[in-house]
């Protein structure tokens, strides 16, 4: 019995860490593209993509966010019970949800593109770079039903894989697109605003990463579909679900994770709108606050986003794992479960945090070197605490939804939106403290999902977390790191300048 548990809790790291490297991998190259596209469109170009981006995420969460999550656990439920036929019914009926979610929202966004960008966003000049993203929204949506069903089957690779492509190929069209695009800007409008061509070729290569990682698992689902059928023909299940159920769980499984990605990802598009808006009340020009919204787009979330890359990786393994452990009512190992995630996960996140408060400058001067990034400097380290906050959201949120507690996510988002909206608010129209505001009620709806999310778990099953492992010997080595770190920089600076001592001060 110890012998099944050790085995099952050594696949569930293996796979875990499968998507926890390839999403670093992906993180490293989205940060590392993010040089070049960044220093090409400069502050103000990066606040017209970030915009852009922010409701092009909106849209991805109405159709494809949740289908990899809910198509995983509704296949591993019926693998582990060897319903093969049923499991390829769910992966059929998400596909044609896919397929007509993804065309329908994709529609909306192309024709109502200027509407959305002048009228809700504040940012007109955003309008060329959502147009160029709607297709994406139902390419994506039908590659998120192939990384579900793949992992859904047990096997993280082809989605890593698949992530891998999509990234490097995003990063080189987006690069070369942003170049191309800024000098047709330049020719065609030269006493315009040519940012906007520049952030809309930046967006070509979202589209292309995509298409091109669907080719890949399309190929890949045509090699195993033959494997499959013979599972299938084994399969002496005496029920066959009808379409009309399939589609009734996928939604009743999709709906509550849909709500809460929905209300975290409103969380960027209400600080791009609520911000610009104010901003504009204010009196100031919307090229003033398109470079404040570039910074935090641009550089604060792109360094911000390489530690949370790996409890999302983490996230989309447990989900499954977390289900069958549940299925057979041993509490004690889904516990172990949580522990092991949660630790790992704070194991990345403290030391993360701690570095950008200590490197928060030296690390945006050695990436993006066109601007000034004294504020961006600020702004990453007040909000480096939030990578500790939103990790440990992931970790709640992925166990709540694989203990089908769907809508307990969902509730703990909401309410700490409705506290995210007033703080922001508060911040800018009180106090008046502009771009900061937008970083300290980041902080604020992290925090506070993270409060509500580990009530709810206390409640549900009797989960409280354990203190000093997780958090307290992390955190005493991570400050102890900062200090050691600090000290060589300064050091290294005084012979080899700043941007090397950043390099030797990082290892």
């Amino acid at each position: 019995m110890s012998e099944n548990k050790s085995e099952t809790g050594k696949n569930f790291l293996v796979q875990g860490s499968i998507l926890a490297i390839a999403g670093v991998i992906t993180k490293i190259i989205g940060a590392v593209y993010r040089i070049p596209l960044v220093n090409i469109l400069g502050d103000k170009g990066m606040g017209y993509y970030g915009v852009a981006f922010q409701i092009y995420a909106i849209a991805l969460t109405l159709t494809s966010y949740s289908l990899p999550l809910a198509v995983s656990k509704l296949v591993s439920a019926r693998l582990a019970t060897g319903q093969y036929k049923n499991a390829y019914r769910v992966f059929r009926g998400a596909m044609t949800f896919a397929i007509a979610a993804g065309g329908i929202v994709g529609a909306i966004i192309f024709f109502g593109a200027y509407f959305i960008a002048s009228n809700l966003m504040a940012m007109k000049m955003s309008t060329l770079a959502l147009r160029v993203l709607a297709p994406c929204i139902l390419i994506v949506a039908i590659l998120g039903v192939f990384r579900g069903f793949f992992q859904g089957n047990g096997s993280m690779v082809p989605t890593a894989v698949s992530q891998i492509i999509e990234q490097i190929v995003n990063a080189v069209v987006s690069v070369v697109g942003a170049y191309m695009l800024l000098k047709v800007g330049k020719e065609v409008a030269a006493q315009k605003n040519n940012d906007s061509y520049a952030a809309s070729g930046g967006t070509l290569g979202t589209v292309m990463g995509a298409l091109a990682a669907l080719l890949f698992l399309f190929f890949l689902f045509l090699a195993f579909r033959k494997k499959f059928r013979r599972q299938m023909e084994r399969d002496r299940g005496n029920k066959t679900e009808s379409y009309k159920r399939v589609f009734k769980v996928l939604l009743l499984t999709i709906a509550p994770v849909i709500l809460s990605a929905t209300v975290y990802n409103l969380c960027g598009v209400v600080d791009n709108a609520m911000f610009g808006t104010i901003m504009s009340i204010q009196g100031h020009k919307e090229s003033e606050y398109a470079a404040l919204l570039g910074i935090v787009t641009g550089k604060y979330d792109t360094l911000m986003n390489v530690p949370l890359a790996i409890s999302s990786a983490f996230g989309s393994s447990l989900i499954p794992s977390i289900v069958l452990t549940a299925k057979t009512g041993n509490r004690r190992q889904v516990h172990e479960k949580i522990d092991i995630f949660t630790r790992f996960n704070m194991i990345i996140a403290i030391p993360c945090a701690a570095g950008f408060i200590v490197l928060a400058k030296p690390l945006l001067d050695l990436l993006f070197f066109t601007e000034n990034n004294t504020l961006g400097g600020v702004l990453l380290q007040m909000g480096a605490i939030s990578v500790v906050f939103y990790n440990l959201s992931t970790v709640t949120n992925a166990v709540l939804q694989g203990l089908d507690n769907m809508m307990v996510p969902v509730k703990s988002a909401a309410i700490s939106l409705v506290i995210h909206i007033i703080s922001l608010f508060l911040m800018m129209v009180v106090f008046k403290w502009g771009i900061y505001a937008v970083v300290l009620s980041k902080i604020v709806f992290s925090l506070s999902t993270c409060i509500l999310n580990a009530h709810a778990l206390r409640e549900r099953i009797g989960y409280v977390q354990e203190q000093k492992k997780t958090f307290v010997i992390p955190a005493i080595a991570s400050i102890i790191m900062g200090i050691v770190t600090l000290v060589v920089h300064l050091l290294f600076e005084l012979f080899v300048g700043t941007r090397i001592a950043t390099v030797i001060a990082l290892c």
